[in-house]
């Protein structure tokens, strides 16, 4: 079992409640069998005023509260309208409270959708949210332009991109998730003990919330009453296996609603705030002979100077830069789901505006406006506080590749190259050589349009240079078949290596001027040659090397395209214009077309639509506060003094030009701060010690419910990208690996993208036996009349056995030397070469299989018969023995009796449910042995 676990929320389930004095928010955990209330005044009409009383409900104890809160509002108030207690929504989780010229607003999420899950841990993506106003109609304040604020900030779609999970840190990356199970915990055992002091504490003072709505007062709440309870339950925690509860503060960079739960932050228990991200996420399945392996692609957008194009351009006075979005893919092997016992990889990589002060007037309605350098800044301040940032979170080195163009007509993406270049070797010369920032510009515009270069063989070759520089993370440490299969790129491999795996140190910053269409191309070629590094730790290549036009890659590729277009949509207002297949120079002549109208709808995008948006994402994130005798949103020439604080006041500290980096970055380079278990980092985390089987900590009950009745469409993320089933071809006798070179046009997609009926059939023919026969042979026969020789001379090859039925008797010679043939040609895909033809009795048995169940056929059932009973060694009872489908001594639609399980069966469940939990059994000499058996026939 695992020392640390992640701290799962035990509020996943939401129930709204309501009278006309108060709103209850009743949360339970997913089984219902844990419930926390919160009750919230509406007689205040414009304040806040939240109570929670830090006590935990069994169902049978809220079930009475509801019905005492029911009849208490009925006999106060039924002479005035409605009484009682009415169930107003049911919602998965909070947003926050907003308030802006009137009462408080409450953003509930009321419909969700599973996105991916990573180590049983599920990310959510928000279909629908609920806005409700808090105040009673009676104590209402109306303000006339409380309706327009309404109406920009549901401008904000958060059902557009927005993600959420109860047990898994989204705003951090995978490695830093994992590395903080991996510290000890035992040597900080005083903070541990503080903290589950405190937690008996909180519930020993714990107030009824409920003493002036005229309820008796919980009797479980008193502390004299409790003291048995806790006393058993410390005796049980001595007694069982400890393990340290971990939940850490969210990255507030990455964070969308952390203003908007500011307000109760301090007020409510931690298992209500649930913080979401912007951005992206994917997940698609490799499959690799049968083994799962899951590829998970995760974007988080900074919260921090957020905005749209032209809106938003270089840097503010934080050093948050537009456009910043952190993208991390993760690999895993999904036949093992614990983090504990699973393999599981990550590599992380960065996009974002140049950091200066720049900017571009829009005033001109031109498609390139010009670029302008706002303000001057000789020391590199804005970009050291930048770095600084990036030092922090990632470690060393910080790599940048920056792909504005060098040589222009007219100068223009220039000017922002002439200023960043100079700016980081100002930089560099106060850091030490070894954790320098290094700067990489390459011209890509320019190699796209000379038919000499090939853009992507060079791109190849700096994703390459900058993996082995960086590293990535894996959590295991080299496998076996490392040293069978040795490579020496893989020794020259940068990053940090210990004990428990490798840790990706530093990384790749890519920016163009839009960090839109050159970026994710970019990205996408760092991504693949990352991705071949993975899949060779984890053990699934013999050789960390991709090639393109294989499954994998165009699986990876699908992943990406989907990731550039959501980032495009949400920055530029319109997909991609220039793709991987562009820059590769294979996109089809109608991609042209395509890309003339995305550029078209992003120039309408950012001359009449980016305004409104940028309202919207200024009054989400609060950058703007309404507030009586203060300008409208609306009437503000510009945004720009509500993204840039220091404007309005000066700084008391300024920081040193030659020490920009924060205090204790450089102590532990290349590894990053944020990473390190130091007393600063210690602080941002809260650990409670629990027992191993406490509900908490349990992901293996999370995800599985066991105690529930759950569908496989609900536990499994069934509908996503499959390797097999979306880009693997149909045709019979093809190497089924993903990592085989393929033509463009024997992909599945390819070949269902096109919807002619010759080729419709073609795939039908082509398709695995166990698919139903096609309608008619004559049809198909004919309309392959004008195919290629190349699909005539393949088509006999690809014809299975259940294209031509049967004939049991009184066929032809000719029908029998062409069943014949077509029995041959099953030697390929089945390996039998069946030159004979089957025995009479081995027809009649498998006609008398064909036709079971035929009633209707009764009358030729009964002639079979006594043709049958004529033969002279048949046996009628002996022809078929059936046997029931069903296991179940009862089957029926009204009754059904459960099966009979041996004890093998039930241990074989026991070791694979601990196995999950971390305790895997002790390895036997015969496990040895089939493993060293395996080892000598797969790789000897």
């Amino acid at each position: 079992m695992p020392q640390s676990a992640a701290v799962i929320s035990g509020l996943q389930r939401l129930v709204l409640y309501e009278t006309r004095a108060r709103y209850f928010l009743v949360g339970s955990n997913r089984a219902q069998t844990k419930h926390r209330v919160l009750k919230i005044d509406r007689t205040e009409p414009k304040d806040l005023l939240i109570m929670d009383d830090k006590h935990v409900y069994s169902q049978q104890e809220v079930r009475e509260l509801l019905g005492r809160l029911d009849l208490g509002n009925r006999t106060k108030m039924a002479q005035k309208g409605p009484s009682g207690l009415s169930r107003a929504v049911s919602a998965v989780g909070v947003v926050g409270f907003v308030r802006f010229l009137e009462g408080y607003y409450m953003v509930l999420i009321t419909k969700r959708r599973k996105m991916a899950d990573i180590g049983g841990h599920s990310i959510y993506k928000i279909e629908d949210t609920s806005m409700i106003y808090i105040p009673n109609d009676s104590v209402r304040v109306a303000h006339p332009d409380e309706a327009r604020y309404v109406r920009i900030f549901q401008n904000m779609d958060l059902s557009s991109n927005f993600y959420f999970s109860y047990s898994y840190d989204l705003s951090h990356s995978l490695q830093h998730n994992l590395t903080l199970l991996q510290r000890p915990y035992e040597s900080w055992s005083p903070a541990s003990s503080v903290l589950t002091v405190a937690d008996v504490r909180n519930k020993q003072d714990s107030f009824d919330i409920f003493e002036d709505e005229g309820l008796p007062t919980q009797g479980n709440s008193d502390p004299d009453k409790s003291r048995p309870f806790l006393s058993l339950l410390y005796a049980s925690l001595s007694s069982a296996a400890v393990v340290y509860g971990v939940r850490a503060q969210p990255y507030s960079k990455y964070v969308w609603n952390a203003n908007l739960l500011e307000r109760v932050k301090g007020v409510i228990h931690p298992d209500w705030l649930m913080y979401i991200i912007h951005g992206f996420c994917g997940q698609s399945k490799l499959l690799i002979y049968g083994r799962p392996v899951h590829i998970t692609l995760i974007a988080r957008r900074s919260s921090k100077f957020a905005g749209t194009r032209f809106l938003k351009r270089g840097a503010n006075c934080e050093g948050d830069v537009a456009n910043e979005v952190e993208t991390e893919q993760i690999v895993h092997d999904a036949s093992m789901m614990s983090f504990a016992v699973g393999s599981y990889s990550s590599y992380v990589q960065t996009r974002g505006s140049v950091p200066l002060y720049w900017s571009q007037d829009i005033s001109t309605m031109m498609p390139k406006p010009p670029i302008r350098l706002d303000q001057a800044d000789p020391y590199a301040h804005i970009a050291g506080l930048h770095f600084d940032q990036m030092l922090q979170r990632f470690g060393s080195p910080i790599i940048i590749l920056n792909l504005v163009k060098k040589r222009e007509k007219r100068k223009h993406e220039k000017i922002l190259s002439e200023e960043l270049y100079p700016a980081v070797i100002n930089l560099n010369q106060f850091l030490p050589q070894q954790h320098a920032i290094e700067y990489i510009a390459w011209d890509m515009a320019r190699y796209t349009k000379s038919k000499l270069c090939n853009v992507l063989d060079r791109l190849s070759m700096i994703a390459e240079n900058v993996v082995k520089r960086t590293g990535f993370f894996v959590n295991r440490s080299d496998f076996y078949c490392h040293a069978l299969h040795p490579d020496e790129r893989w020794g020259d491999l940068g990053g940090s290596v210990s004990v428990n795996g490798r840790v990706q140190t530093g990384v790749l910053r890519t920016n163009c001027v839009d960090c839109l269409d050159r970026t994710n191309t970019a990205q996408f070629m760092v991504g693949k040659c990352a991705l071949a590094y993975q899949l060779y730790a984890l053990g699934m290549i013999d050789k960390p090397k991709l090639q393109f036009d294989t499954d994998c890659v165009r699986l990876f590729e699908e992943l990406y395209e989907d990731h550039g277009d959501t980032l495009s949509l949400q920055y530029g207002g319109s997909q991609l214009v220039h793709r991987v297949k562009t820059y590769r120079k294979i996109a089809p002549w109608t991609q042209h077309s395509k890309d003339i109208m995305q550029t078209l709808s992003r120039y309408y995008s950012n001359a009449f639509s980016d305004a409104d948006r940028q309202d919207a994402i200024n009054l989400f994130l609060q950058v703007y506060r309404p507030a009586e005798g203060k300008p409208h949103l609306w009437d503000l020439p510009t945004d720009f003094y509500l993204h840039q604080k220091s404007t309005m006041a000066l700084p008391v500290h300024r920081r040193s030009y030659t020490l920009w980096w924060s205090e204790g970055v450089l102590s532990y380079l290349p590894i990053a701060l944020d990473q390190v278990a130091c007393d600063q980092t210690m602080k941002k985390l809260s650990v409670k010690r629990v027992n191993r089987f406490d509900e908490s900590i349990d992901i293996y009950a999370d995800f599985f419910r066991p105690d529930q009745l759950t569908s496989f469409d609900d536990t499994f993320c069934k509908a996503m990208t499959n390797s097999a089933r979306e880009f693997m071809p149909k045709t019979l006798g093809v190497d089924p690996s993903p990592f085989t070179v393929r033509k463009p046009e024997e992909t599945a997609k390819s070949v269902l993208g096109n919807k002619s009926s010759k080729e419709e059939t073609l795939v039908q023919r082509k398709t695995a036996a166990s698919a139903p026969p096609p309608p008619s042979e004559e049809a198909i026969s004919s309309s392959s009349e004008d195919d290629s020789e190349e699909e005539r001379d393949d088509e006999p090859a690809s014809v299975s056995q259940r294209s031509t039925p049967l004939k049991l008797c009184g066929q032809p010679a000719e029908a029998q030397e062409e069943m014949q043939q077509q029995q041959q040609a099953c030697k390929e895909p089945y390996g039998l070469n069946l030159v004979q033809l089957p025995a009479e009795k081995d027809l009649i048995i498998y006609e008398r299989f064909a036709r079971l169940g035929e009633r209707r056929h009764h009358h030729h059932h009964h002639q079979r018969r006594r043709r049958w009973a004529a033969s002279e060694h048949l046996h009628l009872p002996n022809v078929i023995c059936l046997e029931p489908v069903s296991r179940f001594p009862e089957d029926s639609v009204y009754a059904s009796a459960p099966p009979q399980v041996d004890g093998d069966s039930r241990d074989l469940f026991e070791s694979h449910v601990m196995a999950a939990r971390g305790q895997v059994p002790p390895l036997t000499r015969r496990d040895l042995l089939i493993y060293r058996d395996y080892v000598k026939n797969r790789f000897m």
